[in-house]
């Protein structure tokens, strides 16, 4: 089996209808631009695909809870780079970490966790994930040594980001 990569990035641009008249992109655009990407990601990374899941399974992932800092302003028509990363799991449920930075180095402009929840879509309550995406989850999964998000904040702005 090869091996899959553990912090998933790709590309984006920020278009002009999801900025504000400053021209920095809205705050709630950074979460579907972030979401948006990890989504993408799972597809090409990992063969997983929610929608498709939800359809055929009746199966999939809902947000729980999302905390998210912004760092600096990202720009109509700025490229940015999107990094995402499994940082823990559970018998049913994720937490990712999601930044977005420009494409030179220490430039980060936002990041947010997100806690996932695994939901029968029938049945509308929690699910057990199931042995093949425990599997997946522990060969993916990239802790940090900041275990809560306020942590986390702190060693970005330490790094002056």
């Amino acid at each position: 089996m090869e091996k899959l990569p553990k912090v998933l990035e790709s590309v984006s641009k920020i278009r002009f209808q999801d900025c504000d008249p400053f021209n920095h992109l809205n705050n709630a655009e950074y979460l579907n631009y972030m979401i948006n990407a990890r989504e993408d990601q799972l597809i090409e990374h990992y063969g997983i695909d929610i929608y498709e899941m939800g359809r055929k399974e009746g199966k999939s992932w809902v947000v729980g809870s999302t905390q998210i800092a912004y760092i600096k302003p990202a720009f109509t028509m700025e490229e940015v780079k999107i990094s995402s990363q499994l940082l823990q799991y559970s018998d049913n449920s994720l937490l990712v970490e999601m930044r977005m930075s420009g494409l030179k180095k220490g430039d980060l402009k936002a990041f947010m966790w997100s806690n996932f929840v695994h939901f029968n879509l029938l049945t509308q309550k929690k699910e057990q994930h199931s042995e093949k995406f425990m599997n997946l989850f522990e060969a993916v999964a990239n802790p940090l040594p900041e275990t809560t998000f306020e942590q986390r904040i702190s060693t970005f702005r330490s790094q002056k980001v």
